[in-house]
């Protein structure tokens, strides 16, 4: 099993890699758009802005292959933390700003979610998952994993919601569409629990065109 990491420059390389590689995954370091060929999954990682995650996608031509690898080659793909939120259609920090149009929704600062605790959000909150989901086999309900946030995805339609948190107010901790996957939580720093989810995502058997 091939594991491309997107290597744009802000993302979290060294766990994700180790966590991977304890998993028994072969791990490329994506230094560009190119070496995603010949890989089995694509896992976006990310720290940061989200107008600079963007910016930094469309500069080096990340956008369109990111999108054929998962459209035309069928290639399942995990976004974690920012990497998730940049699959959203926009968000707003420091925007509005268009984002890779993924999943449907906007991600917005917590507070104009409604949240009115401390921001960012930092620490490990319970999580449960909304339906049956292959990305949560063998983790029970309720399970903590660590987040590191200020925005969150506001959904346009709750059917791409496969796991919510609460931090102030109902926060989404997981999306899927199809066989692209996000998570607000980082796996990689999440104990076992966390551990699980990279698993069940190489495991993942996906369908064969995005759906």
């Amino acid at each position: 099993m091939r594991v491309a990491l997107v290597n744009y420059g802000l993302g979290n390389l060294g766990s994700v890699r180790r966590a991977l590689e304890d998993l028994g995954a072969d791990v490329v370091i994506a230094e560009k758009p190119a070496m995603l060929a010949g890989t089995d999954r694509i896992i976006l990682p990310g720290v940061g802005a989200f107008k600079d995650g963007m910016a930094r996608l469309h500069k080096d031509g990340w956008v369109d292959v990111i999108h054929r690898e998962i459209e035309v080659h069928g290639k399942p793909l995990l976004g974690i933390c920012l990497g998730m939120q940049m699959l959203a259609d926009s968000g707003d920090e420091n925007g509005p700003n268009p984002g890779l149009g993924l999943i449907p929704g906007h991600v917005r600062r917590l507070d104009k979610l409604g949240c009115d605790l401390r921001i960012p959000h930092v620490g490990w909150n319970d999580v449960n998952y909304t339906r049956g989901f292959e990305l949560f086999n063998n983790i029970p309900q309720g399970m903590d994993f660590y987040f590191v946030h200020s925005y969150a995805f506001d959904m346009v339609d709750s059917d791409w919601v496969t796991a919510t948190t609460h931090y102030g107010v109902g926060v989404v901790a997981a999306v899927a569409k199809g066989h692209v996957f996000g998570t607000q939580f980082h796996p990689e720093k999440s104990s076992k629990a966390g551990k699980q989810i990279l698993e069940n995502f190489l495991s993942y058997s996906p369908c064969s065109r995005f759906a």
